[in-house]
């Protein structure tokens, strides 16, 4: 067998490629592999909880200093709040300038609004609840209910304030620290078995999609969508390459270091499937298990970069479509709405036109049946969408860490110039620089 193939990254291709062929040549055959691609990210999805509860716990509470990990979570949010502004304004500017929407002068009439369904009843609820509502959504209606249901940033909370527990107990909460740590070992392990069906997922998802949307949908995406992935390797290059350039390191090292989640991602469209790989990757780049257990998990609901470039290149889009004269005023609006509305979207169905629709549901210059436009390309959107994100949680870890000291730079620099480590090294704990 080639080298190439025995590497994991060589066989998602191999799979990339052959589920295209499948789904080209066998389309009904394409069509059944779905459960493959579906089945693999509920594995994936179903350690995640356990996972990001232990990962947390063990890190703040054998961190000791909860001012540390306060202070971590500080600069988090407010990484994420600029970070995502300025990917909010990346989609306005490119929106503007290059003017998507002009010229198809779409008759808000001819639409039918019950294409819309469940996204509209979902938009009502997102939009209607205001920050009040977000907050107390945080709170689970019990510690179970929260791992139950898969929420991710329920169980955060939980992990945090368990953790500080256990920090504040010191040596009598020793014993349940070990085994924290002891489980979170035994989940890592898991992991490693599921990660090596990735192929079979990725085969199952593409074979589906090309089956469903055709060869051609791979390529005639119109001009919305080339612009949207054009926006989105911008910022990845521009400004999350800046912010690694600023860290310390190469956004282009880093991204082939990721080139295995990555294809994964690209594949499946979601980046839950390799949640526990990311952080298990980063952990291996030598940043403290803490930093990783808060910055990986919050910015999955609160740093959506990919997403909010979406949100505003996809409102001034529909508006010009449809005519719509947009003000400064509106402007304004739609960036002041989609900063709240794009926080704790991910999960939701159809995330991102539930989160689009509630958006223009707050302006009403821009007709929101026009969301209609977008249902057909929102799954290719959530390709570079899903890819986007990733990218930019996985920055905001390393960026966070390198402010805060919480990275062995050295190790960093060997992993991400292509050194192999041996054994001992591998099996890394982070010690201050």
């Amino acid at each position: 067998m080639p080298k190439f193939l025995k590497s994991l990254f060589g066989q998602v291709v191999a799979a990339l490629v052959l589920g295209v062929v499948i789904g080209y040549v066998w389309p009904t055959f394409g069509v059944s592999l779905k459960p493959l691609g579906d089945g693999f990210i509920k594995l994936i999805k179903m350690i995640i909880p356990v996972l990001v509860f232990c990962v947390v716990v063990h890190g703040i509470a054998g961190a000791g200093d909860l001012k540390r990990v306060g202070r971590v979570g500080v600069k988090a949010l407010i990484y994420f709040e600029l970070v995502t502004t300025v990917a909010l304004f990346l989609g306005l500017a490119l929106a503007f300038i290059f003017q998507p929407g002009v010229g198809m002068n779409v008759d808000v009439s001819t639409l039918d609004p019950k294409a819309m369904g469940s996204y509209a009843e979902n938009a009502s609820k997102l939009a209607g609840g205001g920050a009040v509502e977000f907050l107390m959504k945080l709170i689970p209606n019990s510690v179970v209910g929260a791992f139950a249901t898969g929420d991710v940033l329920q169980v955060l909370l939980f992990a945090v304030l368990f953790g500080c527990a256990l920090a504040i107990l010191g040596p009598h909460g020793a014993p349940v620290v070990q085994m924290v740590d002891s489980v979170c070992h035994v989940l890592f392990k898991i992991m490693g078995i599921i990660i090596k069906l990735a192929p079979l997922g990725v085969l199952g998802a593409i074979a589906f999609t090309v089956s469903k949307y055709g060869i051609g949908s791979l390529k005639q995406l119109g001009y919305f969508v080339v612009l949207y992935y054009v926006s989105v390797v911008v910022f990845v290059v521009g400004i999350l390459g800046l912010i690694m350039r600023i860290a310390g390191y190469s956004i282009f090292k880093f991204l082939r270091y990721m080139r295995e989640e990555l294809m994964i991602v690209f594949a499946t469209t979601s980046s839950d499937s390799v949640l526990p790989q990311i952080m298990a990757k980063l952990r291996h780049l030598g940043i403290r298990d803490s930093t990783v257990g808060l910055v990986i998990p919050t910015g999955y609901s609160f740093n959506l970069d990919a997403f909010s470039i979406y949100i505003t290149l996809a409102a001034v889009f529909i508006a010009q479509a449809t005519n719509t004269t947009v003000t400064m005023s509106d402007l304004l609006t739609i960036l002041a709405i989609s900063l709240i509305t794009s926080k704790g979207a991910h999960g939701v169905p159809g995330s991102a036109i539930v989160v689009l629709a509630a958006t223009l549901q707050a302006i009403p210059a821009i007709p929101a049946v026009g969301l209609v436009l977008v249902l057909s390309t929102d799954w290719f959107m959530g390709i570079a969408r899903a890819l986007g994100n990733l990218i930019g949680n996985c920055v905001a870890t390393v960026a966070i860490a390198a402010w805060e000291g919480d990275i062995d730079k050295a190790r960093a620099t060997k992993i991400l110039d292509g050194e192999t480590l041996a054994q001992k090294e591998a099996d890394y704990e982070f010690a201050p620089n």
